[in-house]
C-alpha cells in the first residue's frame, strides 16, 4: 500500500516516469563528446567554451551542463560571476574514452541500439517474440543476425561486451577456485575481456575463445594483443560444430539469449565432452526465486525479449537445466553486481 503523502504526490512513479529522460541526457554528453573535452581540459571551461569546442548550441549545452550537474556527472563552481564545468570523478572514471574503467561502449550502444528496440517493448510483450524488424527493418532468424548485422554493430557490441568484463569480469571469475581447471574454453568469448581475467586470476590457465569466424577474427585484430601467448582463438557455432575440448567451459551471458531446449541442447553437448571433475561456468544475471527482484535482472529480461528468444533465470532454473544436461554437484555464487556464477561439475 502507498502512503497517504504517495498518493497525495506520487513522486516514485514521477521519478519512473522522467527514467528515459535521464538515461538519454547522459547518453547526449558521451556522445558529444562532453565528459573527453573536460579531461583533456586543463581547467574549468565555461558552457560557451564547451559549446564551441562540441560545435553545438550555446543554449543547447548549457541546458545539458546544468542536467548533468544535477545528476551529479558534472561539478559546477562560479568564477567572477561566471559559471564553470569540471567532471565528478565518477564521469573522469568511467565516461571518458581514455579510462581503462570506461562505461562508454556500454553507453552508446544503450543509446543507439537497445533505446531503439525499446521504442517496441509493448509489441513485444504483446505478441512475445523479439522487435528486429520493427526496429531496424530488418528479419532476422538468429539472434546473431541482429546483433552483427554489419561490421560496425559487430565491433560497438563487442566493445560492449569488453567494457562489461572490464568492469564486472573479476567478481564472476573469482567467484569460485577455477585454479584446477588449467585448460578454459570460452564459448561466445567475444572481445576476450573475460579470458584477461581469467588468466589474471589464474595465471597457470589458458583460454580458447570459441566464437563465430567474424567475431574472433575482430577479436583478434581489435582485442587481443598477439603477445597474449595463453590466450587462443578458434572458430565455429557452438551449436552445430565441433567445440575445442577443455577442463572448464564458460558461457557468460550465453544461456540467457536462447529458449529452453536450445540451452539444453548445448549444455549437454558441453557435457559429453567434459572428463569427470570438468565442469561449466555460467555467468548471468540471477532473479530471485520468486522472481520479485533485482530490478536490474528483471529489466534485463524485458531486454531478452525486445531483442532475443531469451529470458533471465532464477539459481533453480539453471541449476534443472544443468542437471537436465548431465551436471552435478551444481553450485551457486551471487557477487552482490550484475552478474552472479553457476558453476556445474560433471
Amino acid at each position: 500500500m502507498g502512503t497517504s503523502e504517495d498518493l497525495q504526490y506520487p513522486r516514485q512513479l514521477l521519478t519512473y516516469m522522467d527514467g528515459f529522460l535521464v538515461s538519454k541526457t547522459m547518453f547526449t554528453a558521451c556522445e558529444l563528446g562532453v565528459f573527453d573535452l573536460l579531461l583533456e581540459s586543463t581547467a574549468p571551461m565555461t558552457s560557451a567554451a564547451i559549446a564551441e569546442h562540441l560545435n553545438a548550441s550555446p543554449d543547447g549545452v548549457e541546458r545539458l551542463l546544468c542536467a548533468c550537474v544535477g545528476l551529479k556527472l558534472l561539478e559546477l563552481e562560479m568564477n567572477n560571476a561566471e559559471a564553470v564545468y569540471r567532471n565528478t570523478e565518477l564521469s573522469a572514471i568511467y565516461l571518458t574514452k581514455s579510462s581503462p574503467r570506461s562505461m562508454l561502449p556500454m553507453m552508446m550502444y544503450s543509446s543507439r541500439t537497445i533505446y531503439k528496440y525499446w521504442d517496441y517493448l509493448t509489441d513485444a510483450v504483446r505478441e512475445g517474440t523479439s522487435q528486429h524488424e520493427k526496429a531496424f527493418g530488418i528479419s532476422a532468424t538468429d539472434i546473431f543476425e541482429a546483433l552483427y548485422r554489419s561490421k560496425e554493430e559487430m565491433l560497438k557490441f563487442m566493445h560492449l561486451m569488453n567494457s562489461v568484463w572490464t568492469i564486472c569480469g573479476r567478481d564472476v571469475i573469482t567467484a569460485f577456485d577455477l585454479s584446477s581447471f588449467p585448460k578454459v574454453c570460452d564459448l561466445g568469448g567475444c572481445s576476450g575481456a573475460l579470458a584477461k581475467q581469467c588468466i589474471l586470476a589464474n595465471p597457470n590457465s589458458s583460454v580458447t575463445i570459441y566464437d563465430l569466424p567474424k567475431v574472433a577474427q575482430t577479436a583478434k585484430k581489435h582485442f587481443v594483443p598477439p603477445e597474449e601467448s595463453r590466450i587462443h582463438f578458434d572458430e565455429g557455432d557452438f551449436f552445430e560444430d565441433p567445440i575445442p575440448q577443455a577442463d572448464l567451459y564458460i558461457l557468460a551471458r550465453i544461456i540467457h539469449d536462447w529458449k529452453e531446449d536450445k540451452c539444453l541442447k548445448l549444455l549437454s553437448k558441453i557435457n559429453t565432452l567434459c572428463k569427470p571433475g570438468g565442469g561449466v561456468l555460467l555467468v548471468e544475471a540471477l532473479l530471485n526465486e520468486d522472481k520479485s527482484g533485482p530490478l536490474t535482472s528483471q529489466l534485463y529480461s524485458l531486454n531478452m525479449l525486445v531483442q532475443t528468444e531469451g529470458k533471465e533465470r532464477t539459481a533453480s532454473e539453471y541449476s534443472k537445466l544443468l542437471t537436465a544436461a548431465g551436471f552435478r554437484d551444481i553450485q551457486i555464487r551471487t557477487t552482490g553486481k550484475i552478474y552472479d556464477a553457476i558453476l556445474g561439475l560433471k
